[in-house]
């Protein structure tokens, strides 16, 4: 079984997933989000697709780490996809991950749009990657 990395936005989603011994994580796709439904299905079939039986879901917090509007509303649109795949979400501490994926990818990537293309499921894996290493410890 894998574990799928969600870096939920408003207008993206970033999908990464772990390889079957949950050690490391790689970045998959992009998905520029439609509608409530549309995305919800993209998702449940992923983890049917990749056999997940984990979800780990970054959660935007403030610098003073507490929630915001968009941390509530990350938890309410995971709660929706819960309840079509029956598996509750972890979720992480998401502040660091997207200037990691910003960084990781300006060593890589000259091209600032090809560089933006990739950034959501780079974070997405620097969040699943950050569980994933939690759990060795």
């Amino acid at each position: 079984m894998k574990a799928m990395g969600i870096d939920f936005g408003l207008k993206r989603i970033g999908v990464a997933f772990s390889d079957e011994t949950k050690f490391l994580a790689t970045p998959f796709a992009v998905y520029h989000r439609k509608d409530l439904q549309s995305d919800l299905l993209y998702l449940k079939n992923l983890t049917e697709t990749n056999k997940v039986d984990e979800i780990v879901c970054g959660l935007p917090l403030n610098p003073k780490g507490e929630e915001g509007p968009i941390a509530q509303e990350t938890r309410a649109f995971m709660q929706e996809l819960t309840k079509l795949t029956k598996i509750e979400p972890i979720f992480v501490d998401e502040r660091l991950s997207s200037s990691l994926a910003e960084q990781f990818l300006a060593e890589r990537e000259k091209d600032w749009r090809k560089r933006k293309e990739k950034l959501d499921s780079v974070a997405a894996s620097i969040i699943l990657q950050d569980y994933l290493d939690g759990r060795k410890n």
